[in-house]
């Protein structure tokens, strides 16, 4: 995980040398998104993950390819647990746009998000 935010960060600050964020908490949310995605990764898919990350007209493409085919689902949030639950729902709450693709190795999860 923490690969994949050191990562994620060098990406945003190449990226922000040449476009700055159009508000400062796009830096935050992207790196927060990304670590929520390679926990799951960890979590929950037997192998390893990979991240892509890219520039769109308006933000960032955010890849996540893991090895398990079960689509995410959002699961119950119980604060007072500690057991999680509030990952797929944060990633949906700051992504424009949330699409898991399937395929014979995995998935690849694509958010947008914007920048």
């Amino acid at each position: 995980m923490t690969d994949a935010r050191l990562v994620a960060e060098e990406f945003l600050f190449d990226l922000a040398r040449v476009s700055a964020p159009s508000a400062p908490e796009h830096w935050d949310d992207i790196l927060l998104v990304v670590t929520e995605l390679a926990a799951n990764a960890v979590q929950y898919a037997p192998g390893p993950f990979q991240l892509r990350l890219r520039r769109t007209f308006d933000g960032v493409h955010v890849v996540m390819h893991d090895t398990s085919t079960t689509e995410p689902a959002p699961r119950p949030f119980h604060p007072n647990r500690g057991a999680g639950g509030i990952g797929w729902h944060l990633i949906h709450t700051l992504c424009d746009q949330v699409s898991v693709v399937g395929n014979a190795d995995g998935k690849d999860i694509h958010v947008f998000l914007p920048w």
